[in-house]
């Protein structure tokens, strides 16, 4: 990362922390988390069970809140305000823009994952009394949440460079649906024929699966992740992420901000 990169993210990083709406959230997901402990204590002998559930599922839907209503402003604000070209006329590149400004709000969500994480696991600790063995797949469990983040700021920013911030919001959010529901749509498929098989083939294939990286219910279960499938989310995020932002980075290069 060169240092105009990292002085974009920074910057992002620290606006969006001064955020009023990212603390609301991150609030909202420790308390969801604390709730889980009091549901828990109604249900007898799924505590964990249920504190898992609740505190991973509260941190990665508050969490793709946070990136979808801060990646859509992050090329639009900045051209409303007119700091866009004040930036660009320095020897900034714009492909260093929208880098910066993905590194940046990553950088958010990493911190902001690790915020709540810490609620999740002290809610465990007050229902189990003491960490277990099985406990260390939760951390495989944020880690995967965390990619999740990596594509939904990714497509955030793709949408965002040539999209107003509604359609982008639309847009991104409509994607996380369908992504969740990917393993489904290839089973949907398989058992189609025609040209409706051919599209839902092509659908499935094209939109992130981000049910792969859905974990939550397997990790509550105490149940371990398979290594190579941690090697197989972080390369297919790490790649989708790229190929959205170099989409990004080749429509934004093209755009007349004029």
């Amino acid at each position: 990362m060169n240092s105009r990169v990292g002085y974009i993210a920074f910057n992002t990083f620290r606006e969006a922390v001064r955020d009023r709406v990212l603390y609301n959230l991150i609030a909202f997901a420790l308390l969801l988390s604390g709730a889980a402990i009091l549901v828990g204590e109604i249900s007898i002998d799924i505590e964990r069970l249920v504190v898992v559930n609740l505190g991973l599922t509260a941190v990665s839907l508050f969490g793709v809140i946070i990136a979808i209503f801060i990646g859509i402003g992050l090329v639009s604000k900045e051209i409303e305000k007119r700091t866009l070209y004040t930036v660009l006329s320095r020897p900034v590149r714009r492909w260093e823009f929208v880098v910066g400004k993905f590194f940046g709000l990553t950088g958010t969500l990493v911190v902001n994952t690790v915020c709540m994480a810490l609620g999740v696991f002290l809610a465990l600790l007050y229902v189990s009394h003491k960490f277990e063995k099985m406990d260390q797949w939760v951390l495989v469990a944020l880690y995967f949440i965390v990619l999740q983040f990596f594509i939904v700021c990714a497509l955030a920013l793709f949408f965002s460079s040539f999209s107003t911030p509604l359609m982008s919001a639309v847009f991104t959010f409509a994607l996380f649906v369908i992504g969740s529901l990917a393993e489904d749509l290839r089973g949907f498929a398989r058992i189609t024929h025609g040209l409706g098989g051919w599209l839902a083939t092509g659908i499935a294939y094209l939109v992130p699966n981000f049910s792969a990286l859905n974990v939550i219910s397997q990790v509550a279960h105490g149940d371990p992740v398979a290594g190579r499938l941690i090697l197989y989310n972080t390369a297919y995020a790490l790649l989708y992420s790229a190929m959205a932002i170099s989409g990004a980075v080749l429509i934004f290069q093209r755009r007349n901000l004029k």
